[in-house]
């Protein structure tokens, strides 16, 4: 009962924070302060020591270099071209699946998520000449749009993921063992959604113009040409990372001197690009690295109360099977997901569902997975859906319009969450046969 009441206490001071106006980072750490004050009766020099101490260890963490690099990979890409390249180059290789062009928002966030790890990114940069294009050839609004909406959270899934840098840092699981294990599922929750758009477009065939354009060697030549540069790209940032060349860092490195590259190849080199770049991958990076810390010193206050451990023995007392225990959580992460973006659903509940999970006996690659698809679902959902409001921003519809549009590829991540639980070799088979059990 008393860490209940600990926890409850500091999370009630957390919404206390939030609700003030807060920023996210701030509640966190005024949140620790307060605790440790308030219930660990500590003073304030032996919290500035303790905080301290954390500040120093994290900005001397290798990993989170990779945090930095692979987000200013993807402000790169994200300035180029390359959405147009995308579905000039889709186009063709889609042209005969039922649905057709609409499958360009599927594959073309697929595409892009293994260089971004940005849901937002993803789905602006694929959404800035899909919608248009879908748009002006007659191709359903609704379908054209939700099916963007839930394609664009696997800039979450499909590696290099950002969340997954995060939640492997805090659990001090293997990056790449994480990047991974979100191959197989990602690559799930695409099929899920080109399979619902094949048997929309079959079942009412109106939902895609009548016309069939057609396409010769030359065309499909010159579509391999226009996807060539995000291909090799993905090859060298993901391959040197699953054959053990390069560690995550240094594969993001390898990343944006690739972009580079492809920029000057193109064409499109200018300083005002580099240093839009620069500019935008500060700002995230920054964001994300001060969470990253305020999440470490609300991790340490949970340890210097106990809470961690007694709220597990306290569940673990009521004697729930992991598949309940799994039920509870899913429920918790929905709700949180309506008011939190991903980053910070990670850094304010992992301290205490990590423990929980582990206890229960599931493994902690897997969770990280199910976690990151849990915000995926959060990114769809409003009122905090990001994805949601970068359509908004693209389309001009209402937000209402958006979410009702987005609900049945809400609904699909919900399938996937629910076959990610029952077969888990879905997200621990590839990195066991990488890197062995």
């Amino acid at each position: 009962m008393d860490a209940l009441l600990a926890a409850f206490t500091v999370f009630g001071i957390l919404i206390v924070f939030l609700s003030a106006g807060l920023w996210v980072f701030a509640s966190i750490a005024l949140v620790s302060v307060t605790s440790l004050w308030l219930i660990g009766d500590m003073n304030l020099a032996r919290i500035g020591t303790i905080t301290a101490a954390i500040v120093n260890r994290y900005a001397a963490a290798w990993e989170l270099s990779a945090i930095p690099m692979f987000i200013w990979m993807g402000e790169i890409v994200f300035r180029t071209d390359i959405s147009m390249r995308l579905f000039r180059g889709l186009s063709p290789f889609v042209n005969m699946i039922p649905g057709r062009l609409l499958h360009t928002n599927v594959m073309g966030c697929t595409m892009f998520a293994a260089v971004s790890g940005s849901s937002t990114a993803t789905t602006a940069t694929v959404g800035k000449i899909t919608t248009r294009e879908l748009f002006g050839r007659g191709y359903d609004k609704s379908l054209a749009i939700g099916s963007l909406a839930g394609a664009g959270s696997l800039g979450l899934m499909i590696p290099p993921s950002l969340v997954m840098i995060v939640y492997g840092i805090l659990a001090e699981e293997s990056v790449a063992r994480l990047f991974a294990a979100g191959v197989l599922p990602g690559l799930m929750i695409s099929g899920l959604f080109t399979g619902y758009i094949v048997l929309r477009s079959l079942m009412n065939p109106s939902l895609v113009p009548g016309e069939r354009q057609r396409y010769g060697l030359r065309d499909f030549l010159g579509a391999f040409l226009d996807l060539l540069p995000l291909l090799v790209l993905m090859v060298i940032v993901l391959g040197s990372i699953y054959s053990g060349i390069a560690t995550p860092s240094e594969a993001a490195a390898v990343g944006v001197c690739m972009s580079l590259l492809i920029v000057i190849l193109t064409g499109q080199f200018s300083v005002r690009l580099i240093t839009e770049s620069l500019m935008g991958a500060l700002r995230t990076s920054t964001m994300i690295c001060v969470l990253l810390i305020a999440a470490a010193v609300l991790s340490t206050t949970m340890g210097f109360l106990h809470i961690p451990a007694d709220v597990a023995a306290g569940i673990a007392s009521l004697n729930l099977s992991p598949w309940g225990l799994l039920a509870i959580l899913s429920l918790f992460y929905l709700g949180l997901g309506f008011l939190l973006d991903g980053n910070s659903i990670v850094v304010m509940s992992l301290p205490i569902a990590l423990p929980l999970i582990v206890q229960a006996g599931f493994d902690p690659i897997w969770f990280g997975v199910y976690l990151v698809l849990m915000i995926e679902m959060a990114a769809v959902t409003p009122p905090i859906g990001f994805n949601l409001f970068v359509l908004q921003g693209a389309t001009g519809y209402p937000i209402s319009r958006v979410a009702k549009a987005a609900f049945p590829f809400f609904a699909l991540m919900v399938v996937g969450v629910l076959l990610l639980a029952v077969f888990p070799q879905i997200a621990l088979w590839f990195p066991n046969l990488i890197y062995g059990p």
